[in-house]
């Protein structure tokens, strides 16, 4: 039965609009383990205390679900319409990474994958379980051992045919499937992964430390950005693709073919003096059913206002100074951050008589006093003209 469940499974994989499937065995990814093991206690996952939660189960996947016998690995392919890196230029816009321009994968990928399990149990006669990247599971390792691409030196998944643009989910079953070839690094001496990113987040080929990683810092980072990573963060305001665009796979990447992964249009061009006008009520709005929402208004219109603040745009100031009165310490922090860096050092003392001798937090306080210390040459008068 294993050879006919195996074709009917790559199949099955295929109608459900899957363009990438194999199959592998749940003792593949010990070496994955280890490598986690080393990522945690390095610190390197910054405030995702969840990723050391459960770290037997992501080491193991029966240690997740003992009676798992094999793992089958999807693939859905996610790919832009146009080199993202492009966008980095429209300084004046907030920059969402592509995944999230659209709505959640998870809901996308969730679905198709009970479609796909439920003929496998039915067909079996055995359990089965789906997983989406939410639960603790390795599934970049798995990849790979599945032969559906291998870990950069990015640590992200590229694949021969799809580039850095697949979104994975996996189905645990009892069922004794024969696997796949696990699929071999072919990074060869390419480092332009590594090169490119703004905020050197990676010490070392194939490892990341999240703590300066772009996509973690606007996605999953609470409170405060540190200030000697804000300058680097350019116009991006939910994630960071730059690891993965510059690839030299992408050359045969495909554009994404199903119709509930199109980029949704209202969040091709998200002008940074809008988004910095959201309140809790708009953000939720506008960013329904995405993966936008997950880090929250808060976090959302902290990037946002560091945005502005690289912009270079002095008529940007005034979104900036609506925010100084805001609820939220983080977001009048980053407001203050951003206002030093497009206005007259004069103009900038000013503004903190007015404002600095009333603020609580002490945080927010000391981002006035470096604001105002901030030498002259950093900032750009606001006047409305960009800074060269």
């Amino acid at each position: 039965m294993d050879g006919s469940l195996r074709a009917n499974i790559i199949n099955w994989a295929r109608e459900a609009g899957f363009e990438r499937v194999g199959i592998t065995r749940p003792d593949r990814i010990e070496a994955a383990g280890r490598q986690l093991a080393r990522f945690l206690e390095a610190g390197h996952h910054g405030q995702m205390s969840w990723m050391a939660e459960r770290q037997d189960w992501r080491a193991d996947p029966r240690a997740l679900w003992p009676a798992c016998r094999s793992v089958v690995v999807l693939g859905l392919n996610y790919g832009p319409d146009h080199n993202p890196l492009d966008d980095l230029a429209k300084t004046g816009t907030g920059l969402v990474s592509v995944y999230a321009r659209r709505k959640d994968y998870h809901v996308i990928v969730k679905k198709k994958l009970k479609q796909v399990a439920g003929k496998i149990a039915r067909a079996s006669g055995g359990e089965v379980k789906v997983f989406v990247d939410t639960a603790p599971v390795l599934e970049k390792p798995l990849a790979m051992a599945a032969g559906i691409g291998w870990q950069g030196k990015h640590s992200s998944l590229v694949s021969r045919d799809y580039g850095n643009w697949l979104f994975l989910g996996e189905i645990f079953t009892e069922a004794e499937i024969d696997p796949d070839e696990a699929e071999s690094d072919h990074c060869g001496r390419c480092r332009q992964c590594l090169d490119i990113c703004p905020t050197n987040a990676f010490p070392a080929p194939y490892q990341l430390d999240a703590r300066r990683c772009i996509s973690y810092l606007t996605i999953e980072h609470r409170g405060h950005i540190a200030p000697d990573l804000r300058a680097a963060m350019g116009n991006r305001v939910f994630g960071c693709d730059d690891c993965l665009a510059i690839c030299p796979w992408n050359k045969f990447a495909q554009n994404a073919r199903t119709a509930t992964l199109a980029l949704r249009p209202e969040l091709a061009e998200l002008p940074l003096a809008r988004l910095a006008a959201l309140d809790e009520t708009a953000f939720r709005e506008l960013f329904a059913g995405t993966p936008v929402k997950r880090t929250g208004r808060e976090g959302f219109v902290r990037n946002v206002l560091i945005a502005i603040g690289n912009s270079a745009d002095a008529a940007l100031a005034p979104a900036a100074m609506a925010r100084l009165e805001d609820a939220s310490p983080v977001v009048r922090a980053a407001a203050v951050w951003a206002l030093g860096r497009l206005m007259r050092p004069q103009e900038m003392k000013a503004l903190a008589e007015r404002h600095r001798m009333r603020e609580k937090d002490r945080q927010v306080a000391d981002e006035w006093s470096a604001a105002t210390a901030r030498p002259p040459e950093t900032a750009t008068a606001c006047s409305g003209e960009k800074r060269d």
